[in-house]
């Protein structure tokens, strides 16, 4: 695809084919160097096994495909790919400890803004392939590296907290470690962001050892086979691009902008027109995530254990679990389902660390992360009050439905009909991008949901009085009902 300039991007090669099958050329490469990188992962799992090759075949393997798929997405572009993390890379074993996580979290932030700014000013609104896909990640990586770092080198133990003491590292990562762990072909394109420390158990062949199987902690003698999962997880992929093609062009978001559906449609038209449309629109990330996450597993990344039934589990690195999102019935469970490595990396960096208004931090950041348009920040910061207001409903109001099962499955479906309202109703300024037209429809709705929250906010604590904690209770809610009951595994 070309930018305003005219100049493609990434590889020509494929053009003739693109435009036969109706695709952007910058799609059509993306589609094949996913499918690429999941055949090339298998050459990870068995010819590069640790018993047959050493790390540093296995780093420098994962290292140059990822370059050349890069190159090949993204052409000449794919210089910031070695250009952001080598900046950071330099401040890192250069800067004390102390601050050196603070600073390569400002490079790596100002580096990806100026490629966020660059491309709101070229090719302002483009839904083609970016190289700021790829460098989201690589920001995520270099920025729980140094903060892992950073506490592995400056704190004791007992001053870190659990998820701290699993992550810390306590030794300055050489140059081979360090790019091939940005830059390592499964993640490079579409994440999911894998932890240092989880990368080099991979590289060394240690991610199987001593993981829960079944009650008990034993060794796995014989490493589990990820090929099941890693095929359901590519049906899963093409069945929701297939649903994304084939039904979001009858349900635009640019629809939202005309006059005649802000003018002349009804309240309930809206709620329903932006709720199948914002639905639609995340049928491309499932696809993206889902197959990165079996790239991932293809390699031989992700196995988290065995279920209760012996049944393996690869979702240790994962991007999204599809069912829970669909059918989350709180606004937590939603985003704990969505984009899961970068709720990580928050959590990690921000949450976990910021003192006074921890929520309202992690919102900013990754408003901050996502780039310069508009709709995003009327997206973050509307989720921050929708956040406030979801807990302290919550806290008040649930225990009142848990006094039999009718009458707390009579709360998930209110919650899950409010959930999914609410989701459409902040998250398409963050699809659509814009800040003017978001605003004049939100005023033909009268900032309805907005005010709603408001008011949760401020009275509910003030006029209905906090129930002791019930026993009925189902954490998993509507999703895990339909996993106990249908082929859907959690495994994925």
């Amino acid at each position: 695809m070309n930018g305003r300039g005219g100049v493609p991007k990434g590889s020509q090669i494929l053009s003739g084919l693109a435009e036969n099958v109706g695709l952007e050329t910058d799609h059509l490469n993306f589609l094949v160097s996913q499918f690429a990188a999941l055949l090339l992962s298998t050459l990870y799992r068995t010819v590069l096994h640790p018993k047959r090759a050493s790390t540093q075949v296995r780093h420098a393997f994962g290292l140059i495909v990822g370059l050349c798929l890069g190159y090949f997405c993204f052409g000449f572009q794919a210089v910031h790919l070695a250009g952001l993390p080598t900046l950071c890379y330099v401040v890192m074993v250069t800067q004390n400890p102390h601050i050196m996580h603070g600073m390569v979290l400002t490079v790596a932030l100002l580096y990806l803004s100026c490629i966020h700014i660059h491309r709101i000013i070229y090719d302002y609104g483009s839904c083609g392939l970016d190289i700021s896909g790829p460098l989201m990640v690589i920001t995520q990586k270099v920025s729980s590296l140094t903060f892992s770092l950073h506490d592995g080198l400056t704190k004791a133990q007992d001053d870190m907290t659990n998820n701290q003491q699993y992550h810390a590292i306590y030794k300055t990562p050489n140059v081979l470690e360090y790019f091939s762990y940005c830059l390592m072909f499964p993640s490079v394109m579409a994440g999911p962001l894998i932890f240092y420390n989880d990368y080099i158990d991979f590289i060394e062949g240690n991610s199987y050892i001593k993981i829960p199987h079944g009650s008990q902690s034993q060794e796995v003698v014989n490493e589990p086979n990820p090929i099941k999962a890693v095929i359901k997880k590519v049906i899963i992929a093409l069945f929701c691009a297939f649903i994304f093609i084939k039904f979001l062009p009858r349900f635009p978001i640019s629809r939202v902008k005309e006059q005649n559906f802000v003018e002349n449609t009804s309240m309930g038209y809206k709620f329903w027109y932006l709720t199948v449309s914002t639905t639609l629109v995340r049928f491309k990330y499932y696809f993206a995530w889902t197959m990165a996450d079996a790239i991932c597993n293809n390699s031989g990344l992700g196995f988290s254990g065995y279920a209760e039934e012996e049944s393996e589990q690869w979702n240790k690195v994962s991007n999204v679990d599809i069912l829970q999102f669909e059918f989350a019935t709180s606004l937590k469970q939603a985003i704990e389902a969505w984009n899961k490595g970068t709720n990580a990396w928050l959590r990690m960096i921000v949450y976990e660390r910021v003192i006074g208004y921890p929520t309202v931090a992690t919102y900013l950041l990754s408003a901050l992360w996502h780039g310069f348009y508009p709709g995003y920040y009327l997206t973050f910061l509307s989720g921050a009050l929708f956040t406030f207001a979801s807990r302290q409903v919550r806290r008040h109001v649930r225990n009142y439905f848990m006094e039999s099962r009718e009458a707390k499955l009579l709360y998930d479906l209110i919650t899950f009909a409010v959930t999914h309202f609410v989701l459409a109703y902040i998250t398409f300024p963050f699809v659509s991008l814009e800040f003017y037209s978001s605003i004049v429809l939100y005023n033909k709705m009268f900032w309805c949901l907005h005010i709603g929250a408001a008011v949760a906010l401020i009275f509910v604590p003030k006029f209905v009085p906090r129930m002791e904690t019930r026993d009925l209770t189902s954490k998993g809610g509507i999703a895990q009902a339909l996993r106990q009951a249908g082929p859907y595994s959690q495994n994925d």
